[in-house]
């Protein structure tokens, strides 16, 4: 036989196809369309932004956090950058938006428009650097002015891996954030993994603490945190945050 009229009888073998073939493909398309099947849309949204002074490690705790990658040279973030990460906390699924934002003031006029939704504010210093401690009043100014007043705060002294070069004590720390109503406070360490996820897993948990959890679909409200005592005001901080409890 011409080998020419073979053709088209493989083509139609492979098209018609045979019986086994034929009952096997409804299984095939039920796995095709499972795998196709979007994935459970997020409970709950919550947009979070990192501010702080240049070279406190704000980059490298978002990075930790949402890639656990660490970068020892890391570039100065421009304007703003952000990073998406789901988690699931009380039953429900939790879709993170955090915004890291650029510590130079001259990015600030770009960077004020991010506090404004946002519903949790971690504000970072490093414990090995002076100044970046003292910057802190000016980052509460900008709080104060652009984000909500029901934004929840979060101070963290990062660089803990540098313990022998340490100029900010922990208590240094903790009396700053008691002074902020509804502020708390712990040190953390983006190089050696440390306190990174705990920073953002208990932020979001009090706030779902406080959450009506069985009405799915709703954006994160800000609620409040737990506050801390109130020592007496120390002459060199400054004011307190006057914020609804």
């Amino acid at each position: 036989m011409d080998p020419r009229y073979d053709i088209p009888r493989r083509a139609a073998a492979a098209a018609g196809g045979s019986g086994s073939s034929a009952n096997s493909s409804p299984a095939l398309g039920a796995q095709s369309r499972r795998r196709k099947m979007p994935p459970r849309p997020a409970d709950f949204k919550l947009q979070i932004i990192i501010i702080g002074s240049r070279g406190v490690g704000k980059t490298s705790l978002m990075e930790r956090f949402t890639d656990d990658t660490f970068c020892e040279s890391c570039k100065s973030t421009v304007g703003v950058d952000f990073k998406i990460k789901t988690v699931e906390l009380r039953g429900k699924k939790i879709r993170l938006q955090i915004w890291d934002t650029a510590g130079q003031e001259r990015f600030n006029s770009i960077t004020s428009a991010y506090y404004r939704g946002a519903k949790g504010i971690v504000l970072v210093y490093d414990l090995t650097k002076q100044e970046t401690f003292e910057d802190l009043p000016k980052w509460m100014k900008m709080i104060d002015k652009y984000a909500s007043e029901e934004a929840e705060l979060l101070l963290v002294g990062n660089k803990l891996d540098c313990e022998s070069d340490r100029i900010i004590s922990r208590q240094q720390g903790e009396r700053f954030a008691s002074r902020i109503s509804g502020m708390r406070f712990c040190e953390a360490s983006a190089k050696d993994n440390f306190n990174v996820d705990e920073i953002f897993l208990k932020l979001v948990d009090d706030i779902l603490s406080k959450m009506p959890l069985e009405v799915p679909n709703k954006e994160l409200s800000n609620s409040v945190l737990s506050l801390q005592p109130e020592p007496e005001v120390p002459p060199e901080l400054p004011p307190p945050r006057m914020r609804c409890c």
